[in-house]
């Protein structure tokens, strides 16, 4: 079955779909995005999503494309046309349309495009053994608490990180502390089983799965610290892992040439696997429902 992609309004062939040479996604990298899991038929976290996406858009003074009951009738009808019950969908708005020029235009409208596709999450070895990662600088501008389609800083420091036979790259500030992953939050569990990972600020985006693991790690009593972290603390942790709508929890075994504990995932990091689990599957049942 061929894809289908939703382009400003019309229900499209994939290979078909496109915007126009103008649009200022592409010429200015002047919108927004927004990707969200698909578990057996359910959007995983739809509303944080979306709220973040308002957000967003806010920020960069982008009016909304349609109203939020509008946007989630046409979520449902890509993720049915395109028969996706596990995958990923993938939404992005820019400010529209307009002769090149770097100010606002007056009269431009919003463009929306909304993709779907069959996705799994990272493969068994990858959870079971866990993943590398490598430290690279952080070269992104200062608002990166806003999901911008400006990834080119993300793409190649993801690049580093699968040149060097990594998973991903955890990118460093001029503080020489850790600030986030080219697509995922950094996590961190340290000797004394605290839960580590970097507060909310312009300098990282406030991934929706990290809020979730958050909010599942104080259920379970963890020892839960928001805070900055150095690389040298990163390094001598007992457990470490990333959380992404993609990646969810993957554990991070090894960070540059350092292993980190044994070398295998540690009892909270797996704990955590666990729940965010059963958060999904229950995902899963409100769809079903």
């Amino acid at each position: 079955m061929s894809r289908i992609a939703y382009v400003n309004g019309r229900y499209l062939p994939h290979r078909r779909a496109a915007v126009h040479v103008e649009d200022r996604g592409y010429q200015f990298a002047d919108g927004v995005y927004e990707v969200i899991a698909v578990r057996g038929g359910g959007l995983v976290d739809e509303e944080p999503h979306l709220d973040r996406l308002d957000r967003s858009l806010a920020e960069l003074r982008i009016a909304p494309p349609m109203g939020r009951g509008a946007l989630k009738v046409i979520l449902r009808e890509v993720m049915r046309r395109n028969l996706v019950r596990d995958g990923m969908i993938y939404l992005q708005v820019s400010r529209g349309v307009a002769p090149r020029d770097h100010s606002f235009p007056a009269r431009a409208r919003p463009a929306l495009v909304v993709t779907a596709r069959h996705k799994q999450p990272p493969a068994g070895a990858a959870v079971e053994q866990g993943v590398g990662v490598v430290t690279v600088e952080d070269i992104r501008w200062k608002r990166c608490d806003i999901k911008s389609v400006s990834l080119l800083p993300n793409v190649l420091a993801k690049q580093d990180a699968l040149d060097a036979g990594a998973f991903d790259a955890w990118m460093v500030g001029a503080d020489g502390r850790i600030t986030e992953g080219s697509a995922s939050n950094a996590w961190i569990i340290t000797k004394g089983r605290e839960v580590i990972t970097r507060p909310p600020s312009q300098e990282i985006l406030d991934g929706v799965t990290r809020r979730a693991v958050k909010a599942l790690a104080r259920q379970e009593g963890l020892s839960y610290v928001e805070r900055a972290f150095s690389v040298a603390e990163a390094k001598s942790a007992t457990e470490a892992f990333l959380t992404s709508t993609s990646a969810r929890i993957l554990p991070v075994t090894r960070i540059d040439d350092v292993r980190l504990g044994d070398g295998k995932p540690g009892p909270l990091t797996r704990k955590l696997l666990r729940l965010y689990a059963d958060y999904e599957r229950r995902a899963e049942r409100a769809a079903a429902e």
